[in-house]
């Protein structure tokens, strides 16, 4: 199992992202997936979940309405499209789901929120 997310960077504050998350080594199409984020200091938290299928979707309350999360399962890849972005968004972010109950992560992107 691998997942590799990219699309981080510096950005100002009111501006976009896309983050992508390529997962390999299982059947993605089978699997609900989910972002996570770190800011320095803090823990970990949920920023939004998709199911197998893309038809449901949840979003913490801190970033619903500013952030989409979607998918392509013919592209094995789960996306997270970050809009009015504030400097309380920067953190690493993360690609995760659960296989066998065992949760598996990526690496991580950076995203900073700065002028």
């Amino acid at each position: 199992v691998q997942l590799v997310e990219s699309g981080g960077g510096l950005v100002q504050p009111g501006g976009s992202l896309r983050l992508s998350c390529l997962a390999s080594g299982f059947t993605f199409s089978n699997y609900g997936m989910s972002w996570y984020r770190q800011a320095p200091g803090k823990e970990r938290e949920l920023v939004a979940g998709i199911s197998s299928g893309g038809g449901n979707t949840n979003a913490a309350d801190s970033v619903k309405g500013r952030f989409t999360i979607s998918r392509d399962n013919a592209k094995n890849t789960v996306y997270l499209q970050m809009n009015s972005l504030k400097p309380e968004d920067t953190a690493v972010y993360y690609c995760n789901t659960k296989i066998r109950d065992i949760p598996r992560w990526g690496k991580g992107t950076l995203v900073t929120v700065s002028s």
